[in-house]
């Protein structure tokens, strides 16, 4: 969320920047809601001030002074409670109205809307040869690791069964991915699944992608499944001050996943790429917004890492301005290598919110020398154990049918290759 006098300070050029994302902020709006806000903030004031004046002079004044006093409270009182409830109205405008303006994309982001006006950073690995390739779903299915019709039959579509020594894998994957975490120097947490409405505004999810949430209702209890470890684990500190000199703070946790993928279609809807339930593991980075920069490079190289280990081929790219979150000023997507489709697709985005999480959360920073602010923010998949799993099914595959894995899962899953059934 942002400072309303930040958005309106010319210096911010905030129309422009944010019109690089398709959104057209009302400075017109703001100033109104802003100026109405802070009038009636002060007409209280002044109210306030007064009844304490006249409250003085009622205990000196004589008996035909004191009736005229007296009605005059009764008026302030009236003036305080009417000048109370017109900026408790404000405050609701103004924070709807703040709450669905995202964050100001990066200067050094590129221009564009989608995924083609993304800039390439830098590619790792030699992307395999694969003869025929087959999809990660034919892949699974001939391995007999992957039952997509009994999914569909408890959960309906979108949902996915792994067995035998493909659920071992999944295991496996999200025990590697958490240990080169804490390799990373990151703090493993377990959270909840179920989180409040709150919790969701603090990291961005709400209000704007309400329909993109599962929600559930019980005795009158409203509760979020979470879409990702973010919301929890940058929730941990919300409305809390961090000692500046403290960060940054690092935390990593492997969590179900829950998404409703409100409009999503096409391929990506087969087998394990778009999911309503999947599994991940999430880094987050607690930090010093001057140097939230310098730790964007730090947290896409935790997830680099993490890739690299596996020895699957991948790239680097810097989002466009109008194709990046709503929360975040600046995003790297890794894309990893799939035969099946010859092109990279998205397996983590690592983003900088700036500050922009840790004003709606009220995460707060104090430095030694009594200066406050808040923090920045950081995150990034490390990685969606679903789509790394596709990954190395897709890399991996063999002319017989079978699937090799990665040299460094093998301590995690007691085996070196998939075989058909």
């Amino acid at each position: 969320m942002h400072d309303p006098r930040v958005l309106l300070d010319p210096a911010t050029d905030a129309v422009r920047k944010l019109a690089r994302r398709g959104y057209s902020l009302d400075l017109a709006e703001l100033e109104k809601l802003l100026s109405g806000r802070n009038s009636a903030i002060q007409r209280g004031d002044e109210a306030r001030a007064e009844s304490k004046r006249v409250a003085t002079s009622v205990k000196g004044a004589s008996a035909e002074e004191r009736p005229a006093l007296v009605e005059r409270a009764r008026e302030l009182k009236g003036v305080v409670s009417a000048a109370e409830e017109e900026q408790k109205e404000f405050d609701g405008q103004l924070q709807d109205l703040l709450l669905g303006i995202p964050n100001l994309p990066a200067d050094e982001s590129p221009d564009g809307t989608s995924d083609a006006d993304a800039e390439l950073v830098r590619t790792w690995g030699r992307p395999p040869v694969v003869e025929s390739p087959l999809d990660h779903v034919d892949i699974a299915e001939k391995l007999g690791i992957l039952d997509l019709p009994r999914a569909t039959k408890l959960s309906g579509p979108r949902f996915a069964v792994l067995k035998g020594k493909g659920a071992a894998l999944q295991r496996a994957i999200g025990s590697y991915l958490i240990d080169k975490a804490l390799e990373n120097g990151y703090t493993e947490f377990s959270v909840p699944s179920l989180v409040t409405r709150q919790t969701m505004t603090g990291t961005g999810q709400l209000p704007k992608f309400e329909q993109d949430l599962f929600r559930t209702e019980v005795a009158d209890r409203e509760l979020f499944l979470i879409p990702t470890a973010e919301v929890p684990l940058t929730n941990l500190h919300a409305r809390e001050t961090l000692d500046l000199e403290s960060l940054p703070l690092t935390y990593t946790a492997h969590t179900p996943c829950f998404r409703s993928e409100a409009g999503s279609y096409g391929r990506d809807t087969r087998g394990l790429i778009r999911m309503h339930e999947f599994a991940k593991v999430e880094l987050v980075r607690f930090v010093d917004p001057a140097t939230s920069r310098d730790e964007l490079e730090v947290l896409v190289g935790h997830a680099e890492s993490a890739l690299q280990g596996l020895g699957l081929a991948y790239r680097v790219v810097k989002l466009a301005a109008g194709d990046t979150g709503f929360s975040s000023t600046l995003t790297y997507d890794i894309e990893v290598w799939l035969p099946s489709q010859d092109t990279y697709r998205e397996i983590s985005s690592c983003s900088d919110f700036g500050v922009f999480q840790a004003r709606r959360a009220g995460i707060r920073t104090k430095a030694k020398d009594g200066s406050r602010g808040f923090a920045a923010t950081l995150n990034g998949s490390g990685l969606p154990i679903g789509r790394t799993l596709v990954a190395i099914l897709e890399q991996g595959q063999q002319p017989d049918g079978s699937v090799t894995l990665p040299e460094a899962l093998v301590p995690y899953t007691g085996f070196s290759t998939l075989d058909p059934e």
